[in-house]
């Protein structure tokens, strides 16, 4: 019988959680206004962009930073620049759109964004520019089998290097994440 209401209480705890966690991501979600960007956009690295003034980081990748080298078949290249020219390519001469409703520490928009059907995101996983950060672990998998990118050759995760480097880490971009983050906020301590 005793263990009957252990597992009672355990499965009331989890209830409980459930139900805050559930509550906190309602409340995130109402706390959060969707935001829509469209236009040219201006580059800045591989997975950062300004659109019609709004700063927005590509959301669920994360490219090697300027200035951060790898090394490839012929040696060590500046692989930082390697992706923000990708990234050039990739937009062309189109125009984009941008949607997403979270915001990193340094209140970039999180987002995907899309040149046509092309999405921005994937793509840059796809081609072996930008490693999954909370997304895109899939086409980051087939980059790095076919050895794609920055997978031709050996490279420090960009948030590896930015940690070498003394600059603050972000938290890969995922819902746990976001609420953490959310709900930080909430309580003023953000």
């Amino acid at each position: 019988m005793s263990m009957r209401r252990g597992r009672s209480r355990l499965t009331d705890w989890a209830l409980t959680l459930a139900f805050f966690a559930a509550l906190t991501a309602i409340i995130l979600r109402f706390d959060a206004v969707e935001s829509r960007q469209s236009g040219r956009p201006v580059i800045i690295d591989g997975d950062s962009l300004v659109l019609a003034g709004v700063r927005i980081r590509l959301k669920g990748i994360d490219a090697p930073e300027i200035g951060q080298s790898c090394t490839g078949k012929n040696g060590a290249f500046e692989c930082g620049r390697e992706a923000s020219i990708q990234l050039r390519k990739i937009v062309g001469a189109s125009q984009i759109s941008c949607q997403g409703w979270q915001y990193d520490k340094y209140q970039r928009l999180l987002a995907e964004c899309k040149a046509g059907l092309k999405n921005l995101n994937r793509e840059m996983a796809a081609s072996g520019w930008a490693i999954a950060y909370g997304g895109f672990a899939e086409e980051e998998a087939a980059a790095r089998k076919a050895k794609l990118g920055l997978w031709a050759g050996t490279f420090d995760r960009p948030q590896d290097w930015r940690k070498m480097k003394g600059a603050a880490v972000e938290a890969e971009h995922d819902f746990w994440q976001a609420a953490w983050h959310g709900a930080l906020r909430l309580a003023g301590i953000e």
